[in-house]
């Protein structure tokens, strides 16, 4: 085998399959993500506070450590609040917390719907 052939990827049939070696050792973790329970109470204040008309967008990351789901004014602002899940602090602090656009943590708990409930204030009744 010639040293131009040993570089080449193998061509069979017209496909190129290209080898990669992967370390047996190293398993794969998947990313942290928001499962449909914890989605459903979210998005549930999120459509409220979108019909309000005091949020218009959101975005959902899903890292090694944590998953976060921002909350916009506008598209290209910075987000408002981040709820942040972190698994890895649910023994101490709670998994969940809420932070705002300057960093700053709102709320930290074990229950998301608590957590929430620090933006999503519930409506009272106002006699007049």
């Amino acid at each position: 085998m010639s040293e131009a052939e040993d570089q080449e990827p193998y061509r069979g049939g017209g496909r190129v399959l290209a080898l990669t070696a992967r370390n047996q050792n190293q398993r794969f973790i998947p990313p942290i993500s928001f499962d449909k329970r914890e989605l459903n109470q979210i998005l549930n204040v999120y459509g409220r506070k979108v019909a309000d008309g005091e949020w218009r967008d959101y975005a959902i990351d899903q890292l090694k450590e944590k998953a976060v789901f921002s909350v916009f004014r506008r598209a290209s602002e910075v987000p408002i609040y981040q709820i942040v899940k972190q698994p890895k602090l649910a023994r101490r602090q709670g998994a969940y917390s809420l932070v705002t656009a300057t960093g700053q943590i709102l709320k930290r708990g074990h229950d998301l719907a608590n957590v929430l409930r620090v933006i999503d204030r519930p409506l009272r009744l106002v006699v007049a």
